[in-house]
């Protein structure tokens, strides 16, 4: 049980590793400053638990729920996750290193001065998350939904955007942090219209 799991690592060294667990269901637990190492986790439910500072090493979530979840100051080495949904979480601060992310809904999450390094994004949902002070190096992204998107003060130079939506995005008043990022002709044409360009 992950439960009993998290209690021996309390007792311990705050260490869980090599381990899988499924269907699991916990609310409002502690794991915070936990070291998880080499763990499988399938169609299980942390709600609402406070997990920040705690750091994700050869991990694998599939069909998971990390919804309105503390997960600020995490760090993600090569984790996957897959189908997860993670509503209304708090990822702030954290870094994500090798991470895969497919099929996931974290719509409503926050991201703030979060780095992602080498990372691979693909149908993922983002809609009205926050990425303000995002730092992205290496990150890959396949039709991925930034609609309604805070990019403030995030460069999303190198970054291809061309299959991804993102209506109704926010950026600076200079929208700089557009510059050097790849977008589609239609999209172009559409922050063409909200930069004031007139296009005849």
């Amino acid at each position: 049980m992950l439960a009993q799991a998290i209690e021996r690592a309390r007792e311990t060294d705050d260490y869980i590793g090599e381990a899988t667990f499924e269907g699991e269901c916990l609310e409002d637990l502690n794991l915070s400053g936990l070291r998880i190492e080499s763990v499988r986790l399938t169609n299980c439910t942390l709600s609402g638990c406070d997990m920040e500072n705690i750091g994700l090493y050869d991990v694998e979530l599939k069909n998971c729920d990390l919804s309105n979840c503390k997960l600020g100051r995490s760090y993600w080495k090569n984790a996957r996750l897959t189908d997860c949904k993670a509503l209304g979480s708090s990822f702030d601060r954290s870094s994500f290193k090798e991470l895969s992310l497919t099929g996931g809904i974290f719509s409503y999450s926050n991201y703030v001065e979060t780095f992602w390094e080498n990372c691979t994004v693909k149908e993922c949902d983002f809609k009205d998350a926050f990425f303000s002070e995002v730092r992205f190096k290496k990150v890959a992204l396949s039709k991925v939904n930034f609609s309604g998107v805070s990019f403030f003060k995030t460069a999303l130079k190198n970054l291809d955007l061309s299959d991804c939506n993102i209506d109704g995005i926010a950026f600076s008043d200079t929208f700089s942090e557009l510059r050097g990022a790849k977008v589609s002709a239609l999209q172009a044409v559409d922050l063409a219209v909200r930069l004031g360009i007139k296009i005849v």
